[in-house]
């Protein structure tokens, strides 16, 4: 069963893709991003849903360049999740190396959907580019 870690502070946010996940893969949690970078050291999750806004000193997006420039964890799928939707937003979370972005109030089969797609090797609508 593939992990996939899901990063939020927002616990509602952690329930809702908890809830829609879990059925289909090995879902863990982290609320910040130094937790995240630390779970993902411990499980080697292949994909991560990480939101841009987060409290504490690693925000979305410097967690996202951190794995991306990972010799370790480089390969990581990584969607953002988040409340900024302006094209410039989306726009830096790409250059930066996410693989997706999808704006909250977001749907969750989509997300799931997406999950699948990406651990699947398959194209989505919602990627950046190509697995």
């Amino acid at each position: 069963m593939h992990k996939v870690l899901i990063v939020d502070d927002r616990p509602e946010i952690l329930r809702l893709l908890n809830v829609t996940l879990r059925d289909e893969f090995e879902v863990i949690q982290a609320s910040d991003g130094a937790t995240a970078l630390a779970l993902l050291d411990a499980h080697g999750a292949p994909l991560m849903l990480l939101d841009v806004m987060m409290a504490g000193p690693l925000g979305g997006l410097h967690v996202l360049e951190l794995v991306k420039a990972s010799r370790r964890h480089g390969h990581v799928h990584v969607a953002m999740l988040t409340a900024r939707g302006q094209v410039i937003d989306i726009e830096e979370a790409r250059a930066r190396g996410a693989d997706a972005y999808f704006t909250k109030p977001f749907s969750p089969t989509q997300v799931l959907q997406w999950v699948r797609d990406r651990l699947a090797g398959k194209p989505s609508p919602h990627d950046f580019t190509p697995p």
